[in-house]
């Protein structure tokens, strides 16, 4: 009988992770079957896709609000399925708002759960460790420091490393990058990344924009590259950049690429990422990625005021529990590059941060070397020891 998956994942970064696992499960068991939710990645190594991702992809507390209706209903149409036809196993990878609450149904009806990427709660909300020891029979963590978190918790983990590792080459080929995106080999290159939700365009891309006007009166020759994950967003984006003009932004999707000898497997983040000079960009997973690249950064981000309140009220917390917000500062344990937060992204604030990533080349080669480290820290074989161990608990259950 083959083994038979569940998974969930419920945005672009998820099902990055998520392909790639169910690439490390085919390696090893090549009659197991995944089904659930997923994107794109998933489907391209067959999963069975009952809803799609962006089911989820929701930003927060409001936008979970105004959709709450279609997302009960996926909800509830998933987890009648597994209680049904239980799985050998349950994943549920990052999502956890939703997939803590599926996964602490399941494992009350007896399906043994995975969660893999742990919520940030060295950040925010360390009490939802409760929670996670309730719903979660194994923790698959990203970053060695959480593996000391949980094990100290009592909570069955492996730490797995991070598959963007092992997916971003050591030596990023900027050439190569440049060459696939028609760029000159000597230009000064800026890569803007103002994040995957509406929500993070709407708030960051006019001020991302602001400031790339402002650099552009510095260096009139500077390219500006934008890439976007889809169509929709595209859409939304370029409606901002009406607003504020920024002579010759190229904004982009991987259908642009695909002509052009792009990797259909790749996001087009990561080419232009690759090509780029130095990079601003939205706190999130694309700061990790562009680490991974070695490429000088400036992270921003910006909660609307009702989002700070509401985030404020349910996590009791004003500020994160560590000074650091980005996810190569917080690995690193240091400012290495600017975080520009809140009332300090401004245009001006931005521009200037941005300036020095695009021209100091001493700034440049320390972030190359302590990327490069942080880079070979993070590269295990996660594919196969997230496999293993997922084949293990549904294993041990059956």
């Amino acid at each position: 009988m083959s083994t038979r998956i569940g998974m969930v994942a419920g945005e672009p970064s998820g099902d990055l992770l998520a392909g790639r696992i169910i690439a490390g499960l085919q390696a090893r068991d090549a009659g197991v079957r995944c089904e659930g939710i997923g994107g794109p990645q998933m489907e391209a190594r067959q999963f069975d896709a009952w809803h799609p991702m962006h089911a989820l992809t929701v930003f927060g507390y409001v936008d979970a609000l105004k959709r709450l209706p279609s997302l009960l209903g996926t909800y509830r149409d998933v987890k009648r399925r597994w209680l049904a036809e239980p799985p050998s196993v349950f994943v549920g990878i990052d999502a956890p708002d939703f997939n803590l609450r599926l996964e602490h149904q399941l494992r009350q009806a007896g399906t043994p759960t995975v969660h893999f990427v742990g919520p940030s709660i060295w950040a925010w909300r360390y009490e939802r460790i409760h929670k996670i020891r309730e719903s979660v029979s194994h923790m698959l963590v990203l970053f060695p420091f959480e593996e000391e978190i949980y094990r100290k918790e009592g909570i069955p983990v492996t730490y797995v490393g991070h598959p963007l590792a092992g997916a971003v080459p050591m030596q990023p080929d900027r050439a190569a990058a440049r060459e696939r995106l028609g760029i000159d080999q000597n230009a000064r290159v800026l890569a803007i990344l103002p994040g995957s939700r509406s929500s993070e365009i709407r708030l960051l891309a006019p001020r991302f924009l602001q400031a790339a006007q402002i650099l552009l009166k510095k260096d009139p020759a500077l390219q500006c590259v934008v890439p976007m994950v889809n169509d929709q967003r595209r859409a939304e984006f370029l409606a901002i950049l009406a607003q504020y003009p920024v002579p010759g932004l190229r904004c982009i999707t991987a259908q642009d690429l695909h002509g052009e000898g792009g990797d259909r497997k790749a996001p087009v983040a990561w080419s232009v990422m690759e090509a780029a000079t130095a990079v601003l960009v939205a706190s999130g997973t694309a700061t990790l990625e562009t680490a991974l690249f070695k490429r000088p950064m400036v992270i921003s981000y910006v909660l609307s005021p009702w989002m700070r309140r509401i985030m404020a009220w349910k996590s009791g917390q004003e500020r994160p529990y560590l000074p650091w917000v980005g996810l190569p500062n917080v690995l690193l344990r240091d400012f290495a590059v600017p975080e520009l937060l809140q009332d300090d992204a401004t245009p001006e604030k931005l521009a200037e941060a941005t300036w020095q990533s695009l021209t100091d080349d001493a700034l440049t080669a320390r972030v190359e070397a302590r990327f490069t480290a942080m880079h070979q820290d993070l590269l295990r074989d996660t594919p196969a020891l997230a496999a293993q161990a997922i084949l293990e608990v549904a294993g041990g259950a059956a």
